[in-house]
């Protein structure tokens, strides 16, 4: 079964729900998943499937724009029913429901059952269940790389399992726990982006969290990690609600061993999209955005953007085996639940990936440079060692303390290497600032050791032609 057939589909529509109830209530919650086959007789098998959360109690609403066929390339895959319980902490009863999504007439779809008694009982949850025609492996891969992407968005308050039982002995049963890196787990204050960024970091050093642990044969540390984060907001208005573009890059040195690990990437680029706190298959507008984007000015040429059923992943040119970048994209509306669903436009993904990248360069002296800046920067090493050596070769005493002091250093104390460090330093960012303004500002580049404007440019413009990554990474 493919993740174009409406099952799973289904499927993952329901588990995103519970997802959103659990993450708007505002104590600990469990999403979880359990999987029954129920006889081995059948062909196709039949699958009991109950999806059951903690989370606020339920809105009948949220099931009147559910589809799914009851058949799908002329065989029978379910008899679309759903059975719903759900209640809040103030009600005194659980509410139970039969929903058949196969009915048209939106009033006759949802039928209400004998309500079951909570003998003042005080909890909040929700269980949906169903019966489907399909095999368990069928179901739980999707099920499993869902659970994976949706430790991305870290959300504290949210634990979630997966129970896979193939017959009524212990040993048929399979049970998958997802949990975030308790070390990394954000609190309860963090906002959206920050536990967004701190989700992919763990994600890429657990390789899609497929790992428990960060892959030793890839990655050192996550200090190594260098991570860039952006934010673009669009107008409100009555008509369109308001809604928030989140943006986050991570970009990773690989260690050598990395050649003995089977998960390494391979030198491409997974784009992840989250839309309203949930996995989604990436929109075209976004699509779109990623090949506008103008790659060249960060030291990256794209090769190719490849769509997968949802699954996008970016190809470079002459692009190092020894990097990975891995991009997480999420918009979601200011205000929950909205009645009218919005995808964010082309100029709101472009701002937010151009923030994120800017924000990698600006925490990252040198780092994703374009070509005509790299070339500039070969030279600096050499300019800083020449102007090191003017300085501490003068025997004018004065003239050597005032360009030590005027670098920052006590001329006693000042050792030639720390300077010739400096000088570079300073001279890399301030070419690092220059590119990042507008074309008609680089005239003007400020002075490399204390404010104020330069009459003349440092450097003159002129045309490069070769390889556009950035090959320095330190």
């Amino acid at each position: 079964m493919e993740m174009s057939d409406p099952v799973p589909k289904l499927l993952l529509q329901l588990i995103s729900s519970a997802f959103q109830r659990c993450r708007l209530a505002e104590d600990l919650c469990r999403l979880s998943l359990l999987l029954l086959h129920q006889s081995a007789g059948n062909d196709p098998p039949i699958t009991s499937i109950s999806i059951s959360d903690t989370g606020i109690g339920c809105s009948l609403v949220e099931f009147q724009d559910l589809r799914c066929p009851r058949e799908f390339n002329g065989a029978n895959i379910w008899d679309g029913l759903l059975s719903l319980k759900t209640t809040c902490f103030s009600d005194d009863e659980v509410f139970c429901y039969h929903i058949n999504l196969g009915e048209c007439i939106s009033n006759k779809r949802i039928k209400r059952q004998p309500s079951q008694p909570k003998n003042g009982a005080k909890f909040s949850g929700t269980e949906v269940s169903m019966s489907v025609f399909a095999s368990m492996d069928a179901l739980v891969a999707p099920i499993v790389t869902f659970f994976q992407k949706m430790l991305v968005l870290h959300l504290p308050n949210v634990t979630m399992d997966l129970v896979v039982e193939q017959g009524a002995s212990p040993g048929t049963q399979t049970q998958y726990v997802f949990v975030m890196n308790g070390d990394q787990t954000p609190c309860f204050t963090a906002s959206n982006l920050e536990r967004l960024k701190s989700g992919l970091e763990d994600c890429v050093l657990r390789h899609g969290n497929c790992l428990e642990m960060m892959c030793e044969q890839c990655f050192s540390d996550r200090e190594h990690l260098k991570v860039g984060s952006g934010t673009a907001c669009p107008e409100e208005n009555r008509k369109r609600p308001g809604g928030t573009m989140e943006v986050v890059i991570v970009i990773s040195d690989l260690l050598e061993t990395t050649r003995h690990c089977s998960r390494s990437c391979e030198g491409k680029t997974e784009v992840v999209y989250f839309d309203n706190f949930s996995p989604s298959p990436i929109p075209q507008v976004a699509l779109s955005a990623l090949k506008k984007i103008d790659w060249k000015s960060y030291g990256l040429i794209l090769a190719s953007v490849n769509d997968q059923e949802g699954h996008v992943f970016l190809e470079w040119e002459n692009f190092p085996s020894y990097v990975q970048i891995q991009i997480a994209l999420h918009w979601y509306h200011n205000k929950y639940p909205t009645r009218h669903k919005t995808e964010p436009g082309i100029n709101l993904v472009k701002k937010g990936i151009k923030s994120a990248l800017d924000d990698l360069k600006t925490k990252h002296e040198g780092f994703l440079l374009s070509s005509h800046s790299r070339k500039i920067c070969s030279y600096v090493p050499d300019l800083a060692r020449s102007l090191a050596g003017l300085i501490f070769s003068s025997t004018d005493m004065d003239f050597q303390g005032d360009c030590l002091s005027v670098l920052g250093f006590q001329p006693q104390e000042a050792e030639r290497e720390a300077v010739e460090d400096y000088i570079q330093r300073k001279i890399v960012t301030v070419i690092g600032t220059n590119e990042g303004k507008p074309q008609k500002d680089q005239e003007a580049a400020p002075f490399l050791f204390f404010e104020g404007g330069s009459e003349t440019s440092y450097f003159e413009d002129e045309e490069i032609v070769g390889e556009y990554y950035s090959t320095s990474l330190e």
